[in-house]
């Protein structure tokens, strides 16, 4: 057991020294779910095999001490020092490295999968495409059952959940490389014509209402933007527009349903497909987004964000965000 557990452990390290060293793509949630397994099967043989086996040894151990007492005590000795006994019992006893590192570890790694899977999942922002509602470095929490609750790794929907809405602030596993997470805002419903002309966002011949505010000085660029703020839906948040840039759409993918979509100087047309979602960054001219690489399937659909929970370089940023 212990070279067939050294042979495990070596996979999972390798595993991950690949992914981050690039050489693969990884699956986390692939990764945690073989971790439970593995060390859930050793937490069962730990629990049911090895533990009695090595308590019924210290039991021998015990009977042999007793005998040996009593055999001295038919001779008249009865000052009998246990010191050896207790140090051997508590040797028996001692669970292996290969436990340790297995079984030992089985519960920290069930909670933190099921929390994960089912509850609450971290995600910290990489990039400025959410600016000015989320920073690079924040970290978020997205919650996993708001719009129903999935298997993890299969992602099959056990319930329902919530609908999604237009303004939801979602994680999602990007459609040309589904291993990546993507953090956008939803836009567009199934069915809706969502049109960006001009850097102005139209739903089904609707104009979304916006109002100009301060303009927003970028840290990373040391440069103003012009701000506004956007009620799509019933959710009032804030987008940034830099008017340096033009409104067309350069380098749009090939990609499922683009047929959907009518591409011009100004922007695109899309109509969204039933299943699918039209998305895109705050940051509206710094956001590779649904203008780009097409629609989002319910399925990708990892969960709502909505809390910053840290951010190190600036503790002001934890809370609530539209």
């Amino acid at each position: 057991m212990p070279f067939l557990t050294a042979i495990i452990l070596a996979g999972f390290v390798g595993y991950g020294g690949a992914w981050y060293l690039g050489a693969m793509e990884g699956n986390f949630a692939l990764l945690l779910f073989m971790a439970t397994l593995v060390t859930g099967l050793y937490w069962l043989a730990e629990r049911f095999i090895f533990l009695p086996r090595r308590r019924a040894a210290a039991q021998a151990l015990q009977v042999q001490s007793d005998q040996r007492r009593a055999g001295l005590a038919a001779q008249g000795i009865t000052q009998v020092d246990d010191g050896e006994l207790s140090t051997a019992r508590e040797r028996v006893l001692a669970q292996p490295w290969w436990l340790d590192w297995t079984a030992g570890l089985f519960p920290v790694i069930l909670v933190v999968f099921l929390l994960r899977s089912f509850v609450f999942e971290p995600f910290k922002i990489p990039s400025g495409s959410m600016i000015p509602t989320l920073l690079v470095g924040d970290l978020i929490l997205v919650n996993k059952f708001t719009y129903g609750l999935k298997l993890p790794v299969i992602n099959t929907r056990l319930t329902e959940g919530d609908a999604v809405q237009r303004g939801d602030v979602v994680v999602f596993r990007y459609p040309p490389q589904p291993s990546v997470d993507y953090i956008k805002r939803v836009v567009g419903l199934p069915g809706d014509e969502v049109a960006y002309l001009g850097k102005r966002l139209t739903i089904n011949g609707q104009p979304v209402q916006t109002t100009a505010v301060s303009d927003f000085f970028d840290e990373s660029t040391m440069e103003y933007f012009k701000q506004f703020d956007e009620l799509l839906g019933v959710k009032n948040h804030r987008i940034m527009i830099d008017e340096r840039r033009p409104g067309f759409v350069a380098g749009a993918f090939d990609f499922k349903y683009k047929d959907n979509c009518r591409y011009n100087v100004e922007g695109v047309v899309c109509k969204v497909p039933e299943g699918h979602y039209f998305v895109m960054g705050d940051n509206r001219d710094n956001s590779l987004d649904s203008r780009f690489w097409g629609f989002v399937p319910d399925r990708n659909l990892v969960g709502k964000a909505f809390f910053v929970w840290m951010n190190f370089g600036d503790l002001k940023r934890i809370g609530s965000f539209n």
